[in-house]
């Protein structure tokens, strides 16, 4: 399993030599489940040919601003590039681009996205010997290194010279075990098992017909990628959903009912050391499942339902060293409700919601929490996007346990 799994990397190239191993780091990355892109220096296009890495990253190659052949189409957009990337490895790095990198200049796409990116940047030298040690890349090196820029060392061997020594850039199996371990060594919840549920329940009128709700899922599959960012272990518990998810770092048990649902939880429950319960559980459920299609005879169906199993609540009485959050979807006296379902089920976290805020709730991309913790301090955010308020959370989660 890779800690890049379902991470967007930026690759640029600069116009060096061991440009031409790039085509291996591409791959190297695409083969720990990442989605890879490439921007190039227009000079490094003499080392290695976009065509090659745009055919093994599955992506158009950006080096220009705007396509040379017409001038006209959209340009390349820098500012989107570097705000898509998680991360942004530059390799090769000649002395001439940390240079410009470490002085704010910007004469070309690589150097503008560098400088509009938001991510963790790495940079990966390659150079000669001479070069390498030469004050003004040194100083480069700490320039860099002062912005928060990771450096992954350049290694000793044959150089392009045909001198040996240090300058060498880092093979390309070494730079994705150097970022792996990096990011690892930095996640909170390294060594951590988080489990999650999420979306609705369905509880079966007939084998046609059921009752259930509009939960889509989302909140429950963000946390679980937040979680995975911050290196922890998700099992993701999940009824029915249209959403998608795959990461080495994510078991999906998909669940139908309420019923399925309970047990998978208390099967994993045990072995977790943060439980988040995102789903909208159906709270009653038929008393009696047809066999057959209920057929259409009267004007009126009488049901009569039962309550299903309280997920959380018997989390909350078993559980020991666990971390356990609950959700509250509330419409009338909301921070009230949602202490007093803090309390009555045990947990050390609740996320309230309120179908009184618009872009709150089931089936937006956007939501609006309070956060309210076991000693009913209240924490109100505004109205964010389902990722972002899954950060939240997970933050929150982190301060409380002092992980």
């Amino acid at each position: 399993m890779s800690i890049l799994s379902g991470k967007k990397i930026l690759l640029g190239i600069s116009a060096g030599i061991a440009a031409y191993k790039t085509a291996t780091l591409v791959r190297g990355f695409i083969k720990a489940g990442a989605d890879v892109k490439v921007v190039m220096t227009p000079a490094s296009k003499d080392f290695i040919t976009p065509l090659t890495l745009s055919t093994l990253s599955k992506n158009p190659v950006h080096s220009t601003f705007t396509n040379l052949e017409n001038e006209n189409e959209t340009w390349n957009n820098h500012v989107e590039l570097g705000l898509w990337a998680d991360l942004f490895i530059i390799a090769p790095a000649t002395a001439n681009t940390l240079s410009k990198m470490a002085n704010g200049v910007c004469d070309n796409l690589l150097l503008a996205t560098y400088l509009s990116a938001k991510c963790p940047v790495y940079f990966a030298p390659a150079m000669d010997l001479d070069m390498y040690k030469h004050p003004s890349t040194l100083e480069s090196f700490r320039v860099l290194q002062s912005f928060g820029n990771i450096m992954v060392p350049a290694t000793s061997g044959e150089l392009a010279s045909g001198l040996v020594g240090e300058g060498r850039m880092a093979e390309p199996e070494d730079i994705v075990s150097f970022i792996e371990n990096d990011i690892l060594e930095k996640s909170p919840l390294r060594g951590k098992k988080v489990m999650i549920t999420a979306g609705p329940t369905y509880e079966a009128l007939d084998p046609v017909r059921f009752i259930g709700n509009h939960s889509s899922g989302k909140m429950g599959f963000e946390l679980a990628k937040a979680a995975t960012n911050l290196g922890a272990e998700v099992i993701l518990i999940s009824g029915p959903t249209h959403q998608k998810l795959q990461h080495n770092f994510v078991q999906i048990i998909p669940v139908t009912s309420a019923e399925e649902m309970y047990k998978a939880a208390h099967e994993h429950y045990a072995s977790v050391d943060i439980a988040i319960l995102a789903a909208a559980v159906s709270d009653y459920k038929p008393k009696q499942v047809a066999t057959q299609k209920i057929k259409k005879t009267e004007n009126t169906l009488s049901l009569e339902l039962e309550k299903t199993q309280d997920i959380l609540a018997s989390l909350g009485r078993i559980k020991t060293n666990q971390f356990l959050v609950g959700f509250a979807l509330e419409t009338n006296n909301e921070i009230e409700n949602a202490k007093g379902k803090l309390k009555a089920k045990n947990l050390n976290l609740i996320v309230l919601n309120s179908l009184q805020d618009k872009g709150a709730g089931f089936k937006s991309d956007t939501n609006k929490v309070t956060l309210i913790d076991q000693d009913e301090n209240c924490t109100a955010f505004d109205l964010k996007s389902k990722e972002a308020v899954a950060a939240d959370i997970l933050n929150a989660i982190i301060k409380q346990m002092h992980v």
